[in-house]
Parts: C-alpha cells; structure tokens; sequence
C-alpha cells in the first residue's frame, strides 16, 4: 500500500519554488477540494449554475495565487479553500441578485440543510455581511462559523486547523450562531 503525499511538504517544496510538485499536489487535494465543494453546494439551490467542479477549479486557481503564503498545514490549506468557496458562492449570489433585481425579507436559519434559491439570493449575501461583522468582533468565532457552515469540517477539524479545543469551537459555534441570529434579525431577515 503506498502511502499519501505529505500536502504540508508539497505545499512548501512549492513554495520552495520546485514546481514539479504541484502535480503531485493537485493529485493529493483534488478529492477533498471536491468534498469541501459539494458540501458548500449541498446548501445552495439544486439548478445552481455552479457545479462542484467549477468551484473547485475557480478556488484552485485563486489558491495557486497564494503558494508562496507559508502553509502551517494540510488543515490550514484546506481552511483557505473552504473560504475561497464561500467568496466565490456569495460573489455568484450577489451577480445574480443584481441581475434578478428585488425580493422581500423573509426568515433565515442557520441551518446546515439551508437551502439558497434564487428568491433567497438576499439571505446569502446578508449571512455575508453579518459575517464579515462578526469577524470584526470576534475573528475566531467568525472563522468557526465558515469552516463548519461553509466548509463542512467537523468541531475536531477546526479546533485542528485554529489550534483550540473542541469545547471551545463548540462553545464559538453556538455564541456565533445566537450572534448572527439575532444580527440577521436586526436586519429583518431572522
């Protein structure tokens, strides 16, 4: 049985500048960016014109920008990734709210089978925008809520990739959930 690539060594041989290891990167991230991928489409509408390959590929090609950046590890790396798909879905769901123009307020929860359709284009970008508040007020609580939200990963994985404990992304999680709650209430979508 052969034994997987070390990503955090490919990632600094990159950085290191031997580009004949991205190939061997590509191979080794590819199944995971896919994971990370449907599981941030698996919240959005089901005709959503983005499909988990075109969003790996576009978040790929923002990472590949970015291989010079000092990777601590494989988490940290995929962490990066999850963010990028966030960025890159909320940018799809404002272009598309500017080309549909409208829509009311309406409830949203923070739930991890939430939904996003068209009519619901506004909720995405104002979880958006609470998070980016949210961030102001407490980054690691912000980071929480887009690694489990968007990103899929466990309470053990980000207390990896943000070196706490579990408890306390269990903690993070449920204070940031009551926050954005109340914040998207504020907001008149809550």
């Amino acid at each position: 049985m052969t034994r997987p690539p070390d990503i955090t060594r490919l990632l600094h041989d990159l950085r290191q500048g031997r580009l004949e290891a991205e190939a061997d990167l590509i191979r080794a991230v590819y199944p995971e960016l896919r994971r990370i991928a449907a599981h941030c489409l698996r919240t959005e509408r089901p005709d959503h014109t983005l499909q988990a390959t075109a969003l790996v590929h576009e978040a790929y090609l923002q990472l590949v920008g970015q291989f010079d950046k000092d990777w601590d590890s494989r988490a940290h790396f995929f962490a990066v990734a999850a963010q990028l798909m966030r960025r890159i879905l909320v940018d799809h769901a404002r272009n598309r709210k500017a080309q549909k123009r409208g829509g009311g307020n309406h409830r949203v929860e923070l739930e991890d089978a939430m939904i996003i359709s068209d009519d619901r284009l506004d909720e995405v970008i104002a979880i958006d925008a609470a998070l980016e508040k949210l961030a102001l007020l407490d980054p690691r609580q912000s980071k929480i809520v887009v690694l489990r939200f968007f990103g899929g990963l466990t309470e053990k994985e980000v207390a990896t990739v943000l070196g706490v404990s579990p408890r306390t992304v269990k903690r993070d999680w449920n204070v940031a959930r009551a926050w954005l709650s109340g914040e998207l209430m504020q907001g008149g979508l809550a």
